[in-house]
């Protein structure tokens, strides 16, 4: 069987045809996959430049939360020496002209506050004196930069002996 000229034209050019429809196909569909991927390539992008951003604030966060770490433990003593502070209570009195009836230091108890242990002595200071000396008395320990680790918890008052009894916790950071 013989095959004609016309059919063999009619025949290459559907061969032809068909070539350039899979070709096309394949082209297409590699520049659809190509525009997907440039948006992903887009948006990881636009996401890389977010999340330095963020990474530079987390690290300036870091920083800042580790100079204040650093603060508080320069703030905060790392123990609490019951001499240096019986020394300093008994100078503060004088300074103030009371009399510090009693002092005993004890033992130290740990304290978490926010994730940080500290080391806390809790002392009860029984003073005597003027209502004026006492009061000088309990403000030069606040603002006595010995005692910047010292919160005065309370302050009992014995108005007609000129008498007081305060309480007084010294925290110590544990490292």
């Amino acid at each position: 069987m013989k095959i004609g000229r016309k059919a063999l034209l009619v025949l290459g050019a559907v061969v032809i045809v068909a070539a350039i429809v899979v070709v096309g196909m394949f082209y297409f569909r590699q520049a659809g996959e190509r525009s997907a991927f440039n948006d992903r390539l887009d948006a990881a992008q636009a996401r890389s430049v977010v999340l330095t951003a963020s990474k530079h604030s987390l690290e300036d966060q870091l920083a800042s939360a580790q100079s204040s770490l650093e603060e508080s433990r320069v703030k905060f003593p790392e123990s609490v020496e019951s001499i240096e502070y019986g020394e300093y209570l008994f100078d503060i009195a004088d300074e103030c002209s009371v009399n510090l009836d009693s002092l005993t230091f004890p033992r130290p108890a740990s304290k978490t506050v926010g994730g940080v242990t500290y080391s806390v002595v809790s002392l009860t200071l029984p003073v005597s004196g003027t209502l004026e000396n006492i009061f000088q008395f309990i403000d030069t320990i606040r603002t006595d930069d010995r005692f910047a680790s010292a919160d005065v918890r309370s302050v009992n008052m014995d108005i007609g002996g000129s008498k007081a009894t305060i309480t007084l916790d010294i925290y110590g950071y544990k490292g």
